[in-house]
């Protein structure tokens, strides 16, 4: 009878794709971390392939909650190298070093008027283009903090900063794209989490005639969410036919109509505007109009936007 040697156990671990399933966030942004701070995995298979441990799991999940609050990645990898282990064999280094020395930002990073953490933290999540980051840094400052200071604070600053990136070389295109459907997402269910309105007569929310940029309307729907007004929201390019059908048809209480580039912003469009009983008080807010209609009113700012729907329907 031949002898068998007994074989020791695999070393228990995860691949990459799983260690990015577990914790919401894309493979390439794991790699770029071990590249740019020296945190990876340090075990390996029987077959040679590289397994993250619990101890490299345990250094990632400090790391990643230390970027959600806003601390930038290279001082993340520098306290979450600190608080566990010493880096793998496996890993270069000068890849540690440079962690710790906080260089290979690469330029990804986006200048932010404001220094608070939670816009930092938008924003890496952002340029790693990981969806569930952002979804889940959105949705604490919505939780902790209400629609209006996430969008004023939060969500308008990184937006703005993606833009400008944008408009000086041509990237950021994809960011933008996967920033707004997120800030869209999370807004909307926002409001889908609403109890029964308070108010009888809608608040109606439209984009003007060929406008794409309905981000605006979705952090005042959320917003009103959060004290009880319901609103109807039409989104992106409404036509002023389709405008005037909607406002005969439901009669609402208030219409914010919204124009982000001078292309839309003009307000003849909205001259035949049903006039009705009880009055409809229209408005209209962005930068892009060029004058303001009859009987309309011009809105600067989202608060501004919420006080005044919340005093046509008598919830002020």
């Amino acid at each position: 009878m031949a002898e068998v040697t007994e074989q020791p156990p695999a070393q228990p671990g995860y691949g990459i794709g799983a260690m990015a399933r577990r914790l919401g966030v894309a493979p390439a942004t794991l790699r770029d971390w071990e590249r740019r701070y020296g945190i990876g995995p340090g075990g390996r298979t029987a077959g040679g392939h590289r397994r993250y441990r619990p101890a490299d799991v345990a250094r990632i999940e400090v790391m990643r909650r230390l970027i959600l609050d806003g601390v930038p990645p290279g001082e993340a990898a520098r306290v979450a190298l600190a608080e566990g282990p010493e880096p793998a064999p496996s890993v270069p280094a000068q890849a540690a070093g440079a962690a710790r020395a906080g260089r290979g930002a690469g330029g990804r990073s986006l200048p932010l008027p404001s220094q608070q953490p939670q816009a930092r933290g938008l924003a890496r999540a952002a340029l790693a283009l990981d969806g569930p980051a952002i979804a889940r840094a959105l949705e604490r400052s919505l939780e902790e903090r209400g629609a209006v200071v996430t969008w004023e604070r939060l969500a308008v600053p990184v937006l703005t900063a993606v833009g400008e990136r944008s408009a000086e070389n041509g990237s950021c295109i994809d960011v933008e794209h996967l920033l707004s459907a997120q800030m869209v997402a999370a807004l909307a269910g926002r409001v889908s989490r609403r109890g029964v309105p308070r108010n009888t007569r809608t608040v109606l929310l439209a984009c003007a005639d060929g406008e794409q940029h309905s981000l605006a309307l979705y952090a005042l729907a959320a917003a009103l969410a959060e004290r009880s007004v319901g609103t109807t929201m039409l989104g992106a390019r409404t036509p002023p036919p389709a405008l005037a059908e909607a406002i005969a048809r439901i009669g609402p209480a208030a219409a914010f109509v919204w124009s982000q580039t001078a292309e839309t912003g003009d307000p003849a469009q909205l001259a035949d505007i049903p006039r009705q009983r009880p009055p409809l008080r229209l408005f209209v807010a962005g930068p892009g109009w060029q004058g303001t209609p009859a009987g309309g009113q011009r809105v600067a700012t989202l608060p501004e936007a919420v006080q005044l729907a919340c005093e046509a329907v008598g919830a002020a």
